[in-house]
Parts: C-alpha cells; structure tokens; sequence
C-alpha cells in the first residue's frame, strides 16, 4: 500500500509515458476532395495548374507554422490547400501536406519557389487574366486568386484594390465548394 507521500512520485511516474506523446496543438478537418471543381475547360495547362499547386501548398504550410497553427492560420492554410488541390489533386506537395495535417503533424518549412510578395503578384496577374474569360470556372478561379493575392501581401494596393472591387460587385467569396466538395461545380458558383 502506498503511503501519502509516494502517491505523487508514483502518478508521475505512471503518467510520464503520456507526457511523451506529442498532442496535436490545432485541429485540421481533413479535406475530402475527390473530383476538382475545375474542369479541363479551365484555361490553364496541367504543368501551370501544377506549378501553382506547389506553391500554393508551399504557402499553406508555411503560414501555418509560422502562425503557430493558430485556428486562423489553419484556417487560411485549409483554403489554400484546398485550392491547390482542386488545381492539381495529385501535386506531391499538395498531398503530403494534407496528410501530415491530418495526421496531426506540423510539416516541415516547405521551399517554395516564390517569396510571398511575388507569388502574391503572380497570383494577382493571373487572377486578372481569367478574370477576362467569358463567365463561368475561369472567372471563378480568377476571384479566388486575387483574393488570396489581397490576403498573402496586404501591402500591394493593386491586389487591395482588385480583390475589393471584387467584393463590392459580387459579394463575399463563398469558399465551401473548395473546402467542402460536393456541393457545386466552378461553374455553379458565384
């Protein structure tokens, strides 16, 4: 029988194996995407589509480190990913991110190629160039991009401007087909 003053020691030492697990500091609803939400009609080739999967993916998981997996950075992760993923299912960096997310596992700082500053203006360029497409997936991708131009580099008042004038003409971007598939094609959306 224990006496009063083993009963400490002895918790401790019957809960130090718990100590050692690693517990998931965020929690990450993994993203289900099957089918994307962009068809072959999109104009993009599959090399760009997957070049800009990379990065995007690179990005997510980048801010979500450096935001301490906060439930704001993981939430802006999700939407990137998620993006980068209906852009390209397959990409590697898409994929092994989402897992280890799933996981529970912080990946690793991902190399991108691109500083946030200019992947935000490539972001920003191609968002406008789809924006010129006639009305339907191509548009749709365009908002998507200038809006997360606005949000990865706030300082650019041109990705400010374009994604605000976006919002004022359409209303707030709706990214639940994105996040939640399923739901509705690219070209059903706003």
């Amino acid at each position: 029988m224990l006496k009063l003053w083993q009963f400490p020691m002895a918790a401790a030492l019957a809960l130090s194996p718990l100590c050692g697990m690693e517990v998931p500091k965020f929690a990450w609803e993994p993203l289900e995407i099957r089918v994307s939400v962009f068809s072959r009609d999109l104009v993009m080739l599959d090399a760009e589509r997957d070049e800009y999967a990379t990065n995007l993916a690179a990005y997510a998981a980048n801010s979500i480190i450096e935001g301490g997996a906060s439930p704001v950075s993981v939430n802006q992760g999700r939407r990137i990913l998620a993006l980068a993923l209906h852009l390209s299912p397959r990409n590697r960096q898409a994929v092994v991110t989402q897992f280890q997310l799933a996981k529970g596992i912080l990946p690793e700082k991902a190399q991108g190629d691109y500083s946030p500053q200019v992947l935000a203006r490539l972001l920003l360029t191609r968002g406008q160039l789809l924006l010129q497409q006639e009305e339907g997936e191509n548009r749709t991708l365009g908002r998507f991009l200038i809006q997360l131009s606005a949000e990865i580099d706030p300082r650019n008042e041109d990705a400010v401007y374009a994604s605000e004038m976006i919002r004022l003409d359409t209303g707030e971007l709706d990214w639940s087909p994105l996040t939640d598939p399923g739901e509705k094609k690219a070209d059903e959306l706003p």
